[in-house]
């Protein structure tokens, strides 16, 4: 390529920018001005291009039409592999990413050892749904790339999210032992092992790696099943919340609030779908008093076609999709809604919205139900909850501040689930056991809980043990452990996930629900005791590990909650071994007591209505 002149690249340049900007296809230019397009093109070099094409960003045109203007003419030299790379990450940028793995491809057959490419390679077949094909691709790159480690995370995620949680596991170690801080990979690794039940899930196992740091870095959502302690989970909240969300020091609402006639409540949510806040919340939504509230759903929620979707967005007075938005793009929808509080249902949770809250769209914002724990997002006003799930004493050391309302703090659904007809044997259960059970995620399961419930079968020879059946790796795992005491392995019994209506029924052929702590059951627990199965808990001192303390002191059931671990495995095993206590504990649960208290829809509305109008600010 000849050099020319500054004036002259600067003219081509200028021109070529004017091109980027005019609103009609840059083909259609190019065809107008073909000479004069095509000579400013063969005078671009490599670095002029790049820089113009970075430079027409956002401008009309896109830059890919610009790279592949560019390639057209210059395509088979050598030096076009940064070209075509560029490309690639344009059209994998801009939901294309069939092409964009054809770009990539293009660059690594002029530059094959060009490692960022392969691994952007696999992203794109990933995108594509080929995601053996990108395994394949960065196993490939691995021996020689200087990007090991990201390649390891890459394979770790795709591996996780197939659950293939042993290999990814492995994946995700080996990145650690080449660059051990990396609170994201960590974060990973951490609640892959509790899926796994691969105890003790803090020891320290990696050089550079202190437990002290991996306490810190489990992340909001493994925290909970293992700290017990609010201000501990409070601590990992806001490391997260730092490295994530980033103060944006712009306040959208008026501090001093609204003075609308009704008060306009936001429900901002990622769950409006076959989700279980969705099928507590549903009947709230449909009960708000409309001569007092106005009910705005901001939704980034994937349309599932649910029947409970359906049911929610139609409880909605305005559904608004957010699903496509940026963070700035649904808080500024949210403060031109004015809306007088918003609540948001995910908290540090998959899919949560919490960078618009930064913005502060509404004068009061309140998180509540999707995460039962400390949420330090300085915007954030109020934590909903009650005074049994954080008693007074434990409230400083929570933020945002809790809102106690009257009664247990869990929205439910009164309507009657349809549910179908059930046996023992046709779970796989004997007839004349006590079912022990528990279907809570086995990331909850810890190994102190487990060692009570070894306990507790060692001594009720009757009695089985059903779980949910959380993936082979876990079920391996506590398989191990219950043979390695000795005990019979028909008395361990894994249940098959199934839709919501069956899964329900079959609570009932069970005969206690042993709940997990420190993080409890939430919906699980209402659900079993709806159907008539007593649960016990440990209540301990953070929101997770109290969550079935509320149920059950709603309920009227202080037999169930024990105080310590001992405590807990002895009420356990005594309920077991005493008929007349079971059968007692059996005629308090069910259908007519769950109605009359978890179960009043109506009252809790009305509850947590009054809490509404407690902060709600007014000019």
């Amino acid at each position: 390529m000849n050099a020319i002149t500054p004036p002259e690249w600067q003219a081509d340049a200028a021109w070529l920018q004017a091109c980027m900007q005019a609103p009609e296809p840059l083909a259609s230019i190019a065809a107008a001005h073909h000479e004069r397009f095509a000579r400013a093109l063969l005078r671009l070099n490599l670095a002029q291009l790049l820089q113009l094409s970075e430079d027409a960003a956002g401008h009309v045109q896109s830059p890919a039409q610009l790279l592949r203007a560019w390639l057209a003419l210059h395509g088979r030299q050598p030096e076009a592999f940064g070209v075509w790379f560029n490309l690639g990450v344009e059209l994998l940028r801009h939901g294309q990413p069939g092409e964009a793995a054809t770009a990539y491809g293009n660059a690594l057959a002029l530059k094959p050892d060009l490692h960022a490419a392969r691994v952007n390679l696999g992203l794109a077949l990933e995108a594509s749904g080929d995601r053996a094909g990108a395994q394949a691709c960065w196993r490939q790159a691995m021996p020689a790339a200087d990007t090991r480690r990201v390649l390891h995370n890459h394979l770790g995620r795709s591996l996780e999210d197939q659950g293939l949680l042993p290999e990814a596991e492995a994946e995700l170690r080996a990145s650690l032992l080449i660059t051990p801080d990396q609170p994201d990979v960590l974060q990973h690794w951490t609640h892959i092992r509790q899926r796994m039940t691969d105890w003790p899930i803090l020891r320290s196992m990696l050089p550079g790696l202190s437990e002290a740091k991996m306490a810190l870095h489990t992340g909001p959502l493994a925290a909970l099943a293992l700290f017990d302690d609010p201000a501990h989970q409070r601590e990992v909240a806001a490391a997260w919340i730092a490295r994530k969300l980033p103060p944006v020091h712009q306040r959208l609402a008026p501090a001093q609030g609204y003075a609308h006639p009704r008060i306009r409540i936001g429900y901002l949510s990622s769950d409006f779908c076959r989700h279980a806040m969705s099928f507590l919340i549903a009947e709230l939504l449909e009960r708000h008093d409309r001569t007092s509230f106005e009910v705005f759903g901001y939704c980034a929620s994937p349309d599932d076609g649910s029947d409970v979707r359906s049911r929610v967005i139609a409880a909605l007075d305005h559904h608004v999709p957010v699903r496509h938005l940026d963070d700035e793009a649904v808080a500024r929808r949210i403060r031109a809604d004015e809306i007088d509080i918003l609540v948001e249902l995910n908290g540090l949770t998959r899919g949560s919205r919490l960078g618009a809250l930064r913005w502060k769209p509404a004068p009061v914002q309140a998180t509540y139900l999707g995460y039962i724990g400390p949420v330090p997002l300085p915007e954030l006003d109020w934590l909903i909850s009650d005074a049994i799930a954080i008693p007074p004493e434990e409230a400083p050391h929570y933020m945002p501040r809790p809102l106690h309302i009257e009664g247990c703090y869990q929205a439910n659904d009164s309507r009657a689930p349809v549910l179908p007809a059930v046996s023992r044997a046709a779970e796989g259960l004997p007839e004349d056991a006590f079912v022990f059970c528990c279907f809570s995620h086995h990331y909850k399961i810890t190994e102190s809980m487990f060692s009570a419930w070894l306990d507790i079968m060692a001594q009720s020879p009757r009695a089985v043990l059903w779980l949910i059946d959380d993936g082979p790796a876990s079920r391996a795992m506590l398989s191990a452990r219950w043979a390695a005491l000795g005990l019979a392995p028909e008395r361990l019994i894994f249940a098959q996930r199934v839709d919501p209506a069956r899964y329900r029924a079959r609570m009932a052929l069970a005969d206690l629900f042993l709940d997990t702590s420190p993080y409890n059951a939430g919906t699980i627990a209402s659900d079993a005791l709806r159907m008539g199965l007593p649960l016990l808990t440990l209540a301990g001192r953070a929101f997770a590990a109290r969550m079935a303390t509320s149920l059950l002191s709603a309920m009227q059931l202080p037999d169930c909650i024990a105080r310590d671990m001992a405590d807990y495995t002895d009420r356990a095993i005594a309920i077991a071994a005493n008929p007349a206590w079971h059968e007692a504990l059996r005629m308090r649960c069910g259908e007519a007591p769950w109605m009359r208290s978890l179960g009043d829809s109506a009252g809790f509305t009305r509850r947590l209505e009054d809490a509404y109008r407690r902060i709600r600010l007014r000019p």
